[in-house]
């Protein structure tokens, strides 16, 4: 008797196909990471030029310009030097501008052809420092702003020095401006700014009278004139609000101060295409430069002055940042006068999203143009005004480049590159849920938590409260591979927006101006208290961790409350009468603070975490950079040997000289490995497992 085939149950048919088991992230992983940023679309629209950087195989960036069709296509590698950067079209859009430190160690302004070959070095600086740089409307020349190295630091004086054997030499400084973090000691050197023939190179300087080198510059329409944002007085350091816009005139080097202009600060200044009105961004007052305040845009006739504010009737701030590990903070505001000169372009932080929005250019509201939890990115607008390249990315998308239709309510991007999507769609990243919680007085506090990477109901898993830095900035949905390491690693991971954040009005980040650990504190117990309550958190392994201002809240954390099993303090603030004195930007007697650090020191010393170590029982792992400029690598050292002293189990990892207060996400990619290495294991002994197991 033959026999038949056996029916499949339909069960069976209707089975779905396992796709690949996706991987954990890894510490590792920013090694194949392609970073890309600054998007400038070409004058006709046609194609969007970027740089794209990644780690080459000597542990270093790798970063080159690239084009992109703005109508799709494969992306194509356009400058092969490596370290080129800044690249921007020729107004007629036949040549393409771009910094390039191929030539050590004299980074030059390099030129190329629109449809590519050799770059040729246009410019013929000295050793030095280049800024940024701005084509003239009519291609014939290039405004750029330059710091020429001090003489007996160039490389060239090092060399001889080595030759002849004699010792390296002593810094005389007689400025109170002379370092600043990533960028090293400049002593008295500062930027000026020169115009440079656009076909023969030859430069000239024809303004230098900024005391602090911060010089913001447009040129007029007709390339006869630059707009300046500049400071001239004598202590200009500690009188931010003395910056004016000046008017030069590019054949002469003469220049005429704007009349009936405030007190104010002053960046990011634009000629507008009619050459009447200059845009720029700004506070008016005596703000000081920690940017408590809203930043606003403003709009002043070119001729007799007279601002006016188009964004002060709105509490939003036109330079909030928001943080992320894997793109620079940038800090200053992105602004774009539409061809016709009737509305202004710009991106706005605003719980923890970064938008697009415009306004009109003689005032109104407010009106976004991109919607949804997205990191969106604005670079330049095309000549018509109808496209706009942007950069846009989501905490579970690295950034990538994009191109927007301008519309009259709506941007609506295209993507163009997915230079990093086959390798995430290998990982089981965690996606991000959004909480708002209340704070002791009523105040609404903004969460978000990441579970571990393939959680599953049931049983309890050891948590990771990140505090952010600034402390005038934001945690949002920016990618962040810190984050999804932890997650990787079976931690729960908080983070949060409370007060002296930027995102969420002037008010809530001004709250803590002079006044840190109290209304900042009580928002984070608000945090520890929603963290402790969730029924997956095991409450017995939660750890504290944050860098800078992140550091500095870490640090006041574990000297008011025992809730953690374990802390992680990075490139932290722990003393502030002590950086007063040792930061690239000194804290000015009654400021932002009360008093000052000889005679006055009660207000700083009050507020100083250093102050409450006798509390603490928390075993703190303590991360420094010995070259952070900005958070001095002492503040460090006082949280360790405090601990030390106090037999509290603690380490230091300190990273070399080379290094600055950007290390974990700008730093050499091995030691940004490591530095998260550190993190992993200080977490796995601390809270990694149950409280029982960790005690046998």
């Amino acid at each position: 008797m033959r026999r038949g085939r056996r029916k499949r149950s339909p069960a069976a048919k209707q089975a779905p196909k396992r796709g690949p088991r996706k991987r954990k992230i890894t510490p590792e992983d920013i090694l194949k990471f392609h970073l890309v940023s600054d998007p400038q679309i070409s004058p006709e629209g046609r194609r969007v030029l970027f740089s794209k950087k990644h780690v080459g195989e000597k542990n270093e960036y790798v970063t080159n310009l690239w084009v992109v069709d703005a109508d799709g296509g494969e992306p194509r590698q356009f400058t092969s030097g490596g370290k080129d950067g800044h690249g921007r079209w020729s107004p007629d859009g036949t040549r393409m501008a771009f910094l390039s430190g191929r030539e050590k160690p004299k980074a030059q302004i390099f030129v190329m052809s629109a449809q590519g070959g050799e770059a040729v070095a246009l410019t013929k600086f000295p050793e030095g420092a280049i800024g940024e740089f701005r084509w003239s409307p009519d291609g014939s020349k290039i405004a750029v702003t330059f710091r020429e190295q001090d003489p007996e630091w160039t490389q060239e004086a090092k060399k001889k020095r080595d030759e002849t054997g004699r010792s390296t030499p002593a810094r005389t400084i007689e400025d109170l401006w002379y370092r600043l973090d990533g960028d090293g000691y400049f002593n008295g050197q500062r930027h000026h700014l020169y115009v440079v023939d656009a076909n023969t190179g030859e430069h000239r300087k024809v303004f230098d009278k900024d005391p602090t080198g911060w010089i913001g510059f447009d040129w007029s329409p007709d390339s006869k004139e630059l707009a300046i944002a500049a400071n001239l007085d004598r202590n200009a350091l500690l009188k931010p609000w003395k910056q004016r816009l000046y008017r030069l005139n590019v054949k002469s080097a003469k220049i005429k101060e704007i009349p009936n202009q405030p007190d104010g600060t002053r960046e990011s200044v634009l000629w507008s295409p009619d050459g009447k009105r200059l845009a720029y961004v700004g506070r008016e007052g005596r703000e000081d430069i920690w940017g408590a305040k809203n930043d606003h845009l403003f709009v002043c006739d070119a001729r007799t002055g007279r601002p006016k504010s188009l964004t002060g009737g709105e509490d939003y701030c036109v330079a909030a940042v928001t943080l992320s590990d894997t793109r620079e903070a940038v800090f200053g505001a992105n602004v774009q006068w539409t061809p016709d000169g009737k509305r202004l372009f710009f991106t706005v932080g605003w719980h923890g999203e970064q938008h697009v929005a415009s306004v009109d250019a003689r005032g109104g509201p407010t009106q976004f143009h991109t919607k949804g939890p997205g990191d969106f990115g604005m670079g330049n607008l095309s000549a018509s005004g109808k496209r706009m390249a942007l950069s846009v990315g989501s905490s579970l998308k690295l950034n990538e480049i994009a191109v927007g239709t301008v519309g009259a309510k709506v941007v609506r991007e295209k993507n163009l590159t997915n230079f990093n999507g086959p390798l995430l769609s290998e990982m089981e990243l965690s996606k991000p849920e959004e909480h708002w919680v209340t704070s002791e007085d009523g105040t609404r506090i903004h969460v978000w938590v990441l579970k571990p990477a393939g959680f599953k109901k049931g049983g309890k898993v050891p948590a990771v409260l990140e505090i952010h830095g600034g402390p005038h900035c934001q945690y949002g949905v920016p990618f962040f591979h810190e984050f999804q390491v932890l997650t990787a690693n079976g931690y729960a991971v908080f983070y949060s927006n409370p007060r002296g954040s930027k995102g969420y009005g002037e008010a809530h980040c001004s709250a803590i101006k002079g006044d840190w650990g109290h209304k900042d504190w009580e928002d984070v117990q608000a945090v520890i208290r929603f963290m402790g309550s969730q029924p997956y958190v095991d409450r017995k392994r939660m750890g504290v961790m944050g860098g800078s201002y992140g550091g500095y809240m870490t640090n006041w954390v574990v000297g008011h409350t025992n809730a953690f099993a374990g802390a992680i303090t990075d490139r932290c603030v722990s003393n502030l009468v002590s950086m007063a004195g040792n930061s690239d930007f000194p804290l000015v007697p009654d400021r932002y603070w009360d008093g000052n650090a000889w005679d006055r020191p009660e207000t700083l010393w009050n507020q100083s975490p250093i102050k409450y170590f006798g509390n603490v029982k928390t075993p703190t792992l303590v991360i420094h950079s010995e070259g952070d400029l900005r958070c001095n690598v002492e503040q460090s050292e006082q949280v360790y040997t405090a601990l030390k002293l106090r037999k509290v189990p603690t380490r230091f990892v300190r990273y070399p000289a080379e290094t600055s207060h950007g290390l974990s996400r700008s730093g050499p990619p091995d030691l940004r490995i490591h530095r998260l290495g550190e993190i992993l294991r200080w977490w796995k002994k601390y809270i990694g497992k149950p409280a029982r197991s960790r005690a046998r």
